[in-house]
């Protein structure tokens, strides 16, 4: 394998996904999620400069091929296992990254089974976007969460009664609260809204895959 700067981006994607989950056992929140937040982007950043760049220098591997995928769906089930495990298991967060966790393992398996006819199943242009869905889609949940802790941070020594008047708009937001509030329902709302979009991208693209691969799993018997 060459170690081409494309390479070396794509392997350090591979070695952020972990990263993220990392974050939360050694930093306490909100910062792991800053740092979770700030690792993920700069890992979805390189996911479209490798491939830019290894086009443009005409650097492209069979090493770039393989590794850009796995490192692509390590990153979006890694991070979602993390924004499940710290949410409040709504069915609305929890359904769609089962099914986007669900698809990622069976394309997978898919890919393995055919082996060289796996080419068959080369990423479709809705696919790519299905990607970019997923990644912006994780990225605002993380953001939500961001924003939850703030809040918790400054109504530290304040009441139930005094947080309810200052978001009532009856005591004056000194400390930002109404606007962290609305950041954080906008956040979720939009979070959730483009995770479904993109466990029905996954879906489609997933049952594209299979579609393309059914040929080679029907049984052949010698008459």
């Amino acid at each position: 394998m060459t170690w081409t700067i494309p390479n070396i981006l794509t392997v350090l994607r591979l070695l952020a996904a972990p990263g993220v989950a990392v974050m939360f056992l050694y930093f306490s929140r909100p910062w792991a999620d800053w740092f979770a937040l700030v690792l993920f982007l700069s890992a979805a950043i390189t996911d479209w400069f490798d491939g830019y760049l290894a086009r443009t220098w005409k650097q492209e591997s069979r090493f770039g091929a393989m590794l850009d995928p796995i490192a692509d769906k390590a990153m979006v089930v890694i991070a979602l296992l993390v924004i499940v495990g710290y949410s409040s298991m709504t069915p609305w967060l929890v359904l769609p990254a089962t099914f986007i966790v669900f698809r990622e393992v069976f394309v997978s398996g898919l890919r393995e089974f055919l082996g060289s006819d796996a080419k068959l199943l080369k990423v479709t242009k809705l696919a790519k976007w299905k990607t970019t869905a997923q990644m912006v889609a994780i990225a605002v949940l993380f953001s939500q969460d961001i924003f939850l802790h703030h809040l918790v941070d400054r109504t530290f020594g304040m009441d139930e009664a005094m947080v309810g008047s200052i978001l009532a708009g009856e005591i004056p937001d000194e400390v930002g609260l109404i606007w962290l509030v609305q950041a954080r329902e906008y956040a979720g709302t939009a979070g959730i809204s483009l995770l479904w979009i993109a466990a029905a991208l996954t879906l489609i693209t997933g049952w594209d895959y299979f579609r393309k691969a059914m040929p080679f799993l029907r049984d052949t018997r010698d008459e």
